[in-house]
Order: structure tokens, then sequence, then C-alpha cells
């Protein structure tokens, strides 16, 4: 048993994806880091809904501890950390964008850029690329 899954309820495949992302913030936590750019403790906290400080930092911790993100230290701040997407983390990308898609066909009032949608529907590997391109900045 390898150590991601040594306390989880069992080892099905759904059950590891719930039991890593399985509550109302963890996703928003990459997202933010996959599609927004967002690197520093109070960046996730200026985002719209509003996460409260002890579960940023719980949620945070948590994707640390999974490899899911990394977290070192600002060499421009001493004091601040900057989080980033993990290549475990960034494996989810795909899924992060196909999630992104349903959300936008089935939620009429969903804020999905419609770029997005367009390069979704045309090119897919594109739009995968194009995210790509982004981590390794």
């Amino acid at each position: 048993m390898n150590e991601n899954s040594k306390d989880l309820r069992s080892n099905c495949p759904i059950n590891f994806a719930v039991e890593t992302f399985g509550d109302k913030w963890t996703l928003l936590v990459i997202r933010d880091l996959m599609f927004k750019g967002k690197r520093h403790y109070s960046d996730f906290l200026a985002s719209d809904e509003k996460i409260s400080t002890n579960i940023l930092a719980d949620r945070l911790q948590k994707l640390e501890i999974k490899g899911v993100i990394s977290k070192s230290t600002d060499p421009e701040s001493a004091s601040k950390f900057i989080y980033a997407l993990t290549e475990k983390g960034q494996a989810l990308l795909p899924a992060m964008i196909e999630v992104t898609a349903w959300s936008a066909q089935y939620d009429s009032l969903t804020n999905t850029p419609v770029d997005f949608m367009k390069t979704y529907k045309t090119n897919k590997a594109a739009l995968i690329d194009m995210f790509k391109a982004q981590f390794k900045r």
C-alpha cells in the first residue's frame, strides 16, 4: 500500500479522488493556481468565494501533504510563501478543463470565458498546451 491510500476507506479510484478533492474549497484552490496564476496566501484570500483563513491554511497544507502543490519561500520576501502545482497537480489540467466545460454547458450563469469554450470545442489539445505553458514560468 502506498502512502497516498493508507488512510482511505477503500482503494477505489473515485474514493481516492473524493478523499483528495472532496470538499467545496480544494478544487477552487487548484483552479486559482492553475487558471488564475495565484501564488501567495493573500492571492487566494482575494478570490470571489471568500475562503476563510483557517480553511485556506488547512486546504493548502492538505494539498501539500498529498503532493498536489509545493510551498517555497518567496525570494522577494522571506516572510511569504509561493505555492505552485507539482507535476501531480499539473496532471489534473485535462480534468479541470473538462469540469470547466461541463459547468459552462449546464450552468447558464457560469463565467467561463467565451474564448476558452471556443478553443475547447475546436482544439482541446491547444487549450491544454496553453495552460501547460503557464506552468513552465
